[in-house]
């Protein structure tokens, strides 16, 4: 896949999950990093491809995140002769009564439940692997945690558990010690979080259209292959996307009331470059991963509902960028005193400096870019 050298997350995990027995894991680990090309190694050195029936199980939080896993395991198991992948997600059908031969399955809690219990489509007890992808996404929506644990429950004694989460705040940690047994953990500081090959700007703005304006001047002083601008409601989303439209931009908007095809399909059009710029809400903030994404715009910094700063977002969200050790570019847009405290309190959490930026000052913006 042109990787030589296992990335950070791999050297450490690697040698625990491939392990005779193989180990239990709980790891801290961003998108971009090269989990999942580890986890899924560690799901194909365990199939029995002459064994028709389920022997790997992974859930993820989305419908999209799974798509997008299941492209790496066919990926990495492509010189893997008979090796099959179902996707348990919602709109999927099976006929009842079947049983999947597929012995990898990918999908979201609700729908692997069903499949495990209710519709006996898989046969929980012969499951050797189980990875469950983004930990703290899936226990921020409602259900999500119960059903994941309910299925944990199902799996026999012996299978090897694997959980990743790119943060570890109290409440994922608890949720993580209860679906992996006697885990092997691997976590990092703080510090490390906020990947490093990403350079973090802000820029000082009184109102939407003059972050519209900061916005069009980054764009006539830099090359940008692609664009991802995260908006606070959908609302100024659709208003933003309709003005970059009108400057001649090729757009697309991302929001939460889309069905799961059609935020697929445009996920799809980003990732093969058919638009430039992917306007979106909080709906898309984790786990897509698009090569070409030079700079991630926060048009609103992201807060949670009490109007806190949502440190967790905020690093899934730049975390778009600079994917796989290659540099990218995080520019946050700050229009009150509120905002620039949000902005501060950020900064303070991640103990790391966020630099003003004066995008008026074209050197400035071009300086940045190299």
């Amino acid at each position: 896949m042109g990787f030589n050298r296992p990335s950070k997350i791999q050297e450490n995990a690697l040698p625990l999950m491939l392990a005779e027995p193989p180990q239990n894991l709980i790891a801290q680990s961003q998108s971009g990093t090269g989990k999942t090309a580890a986890f899924v190694l560690a799901m194909l050195s365990q199939v029995e491809t002459a064994n028709r029936y389920p022997q790997c199980l992974c859930l993820s939080p989305t419908y999209e995140l799974a798509l997008q896993t299941g492209k790496v395991i066919e990926q990495m198991g492509r010189y893997y002769p008979d090796l099959k992948l179902a996707y348990a997600v919602r709109g999927n059908k099976v006929e009842r009564g079947q049983k999947i031969s597929e012995q990898i399955v990918i999908g979201t809690p609700g729908t692997v439940l069903d499949w495990c219990s209710k519709l006996r489509f898989i046969d929980p007890k012969k499951i050797k692997v189980f990875v469950l992808d983004e930990a703290d996404v899936m226990i921020a929506t409602q259900g999500h945690q119960d059903q994941s644990i309910r299925i944990q429950r199902m799996l026999p004694r012996n299978c090897q558990m694997l959980l990743f989460s790119a943060t570890f705040e109290e409440s994922v940690w608890k949720f993580a010690q209860k679906v992996v047994p006697e885990p092997n953990i691997i976590k990092l500081k703080r510090e490390e979080e906020t990947l490093d090959t990403i350079k973090q700007y802000y820029v000082v703005c009184n109102n939407k259209e003059e972050k519209f304006q900061a916005l069009s001047n980054l764009y006539g002083a830099i090359t940008i292959a692609q664009a991802m601008i995260f908006c606070h409601t959908r609302k100024t989303a659709n208003w933003l996307a309709a003005e970059l439209s009108k400057e001649g931009h090729q757009v697309a908007l991302l929001s939460g009331e889309m069905m799961v095809e059609q935020r697929a399909a445009v996920i799809e059009r980003f990732r093969e470059g058919k638009e430039k710029v992917l306007v979106t809400t909080n709906v898309c903030a984790r786990g897509i991963d698009v090569e070409q994404v030079s700079i991630v715009i926060n048009f609103d910094l992201p807060v949670d509902k009490d109007g806190n700063p949502d440190n967790e977002t905020y690093l899934h969200r730049i975390g778009r960028t600079g994917r796989f050790g290659k540099r990218g570019l995080a520019v946050n847009m700050v229009d009150s005193k509120h905002s620039m405290n949000i902005l501060n309190r950020i900064q303070e959490h991640f103990n790391k400096k966020i630099e003003r930026l004066d995008t008026d000052d074209l050197d400035e913006i071009e300086k940045i870019a190299n």
